[in-house]
Formats: structure tokens, sequence, C-alpha cells
């Protein structure tokens, strides 16, 4: 399996002269931005929806209505599951943001692991290129 190059569209592309997997930081902080404006949206369109389906239910149930209890029920399901989903955005976005924070470290680490056991590359400051790791692990 290899992971240095992929076709079609989409993704992030190799930087030119290099065959390595990258993931460039404002990707990241894209993707966890349009997470956390799902999330603003989807709480207060959600809380909007949860509200005027329990006004109606309740005045449907106050007339005698059988639909009213009905609704209400179908108006707690909704409610849970938008918290569910607000959730979820706030994983991804959170989980993104630390991604993103951590990943400059983690790169860092590896690197100067690979520059002790690797042999030195002429312009790449003696880091191993993630193509060419797998020799180690024959």
């Amino acid at each position: 399996m290899r992971l240095n190059k992929a076709d079609g569209t989409g993704g992030s592309s190799p930087k030119p002269g290099s065959a390595d997997y990258v993931v460039e930081d404002d990707e990241l902080g894209d993707i966890g931005h349009a997470a956390h404006g799902l999330f603003s949206g989807l709480e207060s369109g959600g809380k909007h929806a949860s509200a005027a389906s329990e006004t109606a239910g309740t005045s449907l149930k106050g007339n005698g209505f059988t639909s009213g209890t009905a609704l209400t029920e179908v108006n707690e399901t909704w409610e849970t599951q938008v918290k569910t989903l607000l959730q979820a955005c706030a994983h991804i976005s959170n989980h993104l943001d630390h991604t993103k924070k951590s990943s400059k470290a983690d790169d860092d680490w590896i690197g100067a692991q690979l520059r002790i056991i690797g042999p030195v590359i002429p312009g790449n400051d003696g880091a191993v290129p993630a193509s060419r790791i797998n020799k180690y692990f024959s």
C-alpha cells in the first residue's frame, strides 16, 4: 500500500519535487471552521424548529387533538438528534483544532528521528521522505 500518490481531484497535492503525503494546516483549519459553522447554524435552526413544534404540540394537545401528543414525542426525538449532531460537529471542530496544533510538533519529532536513522538527502536537511520509509521495515 502506498500513500504517496493519488490520482483524481480533491485532497492535498504533494509539494513540487516530493512524493510525500501533505496536509496543509490551513486545510485543517478550513474544515474545522466549516464544522463550527455547521454547529452554529444547526444550533439556532434546531432550537427554532423545536420551539415551534413544542408550541404547536402543546396547543393541539390543549385543544383535544391526539396529534398534539404525537408532535410532542416527535419533538423530543428531534431534540435528541440535534444534540447528537451538535456534539459530532463540536467533536470534529475540536479534533481538527487539536490536530492542527499538534501536527507540527509531531512532524518535527518524526523528522528528527528519521534524520538519526536515515541517509542524508541533498536539499532535504537530512530528513527521509515518507515514500522511502518503507525500506526500514523490510
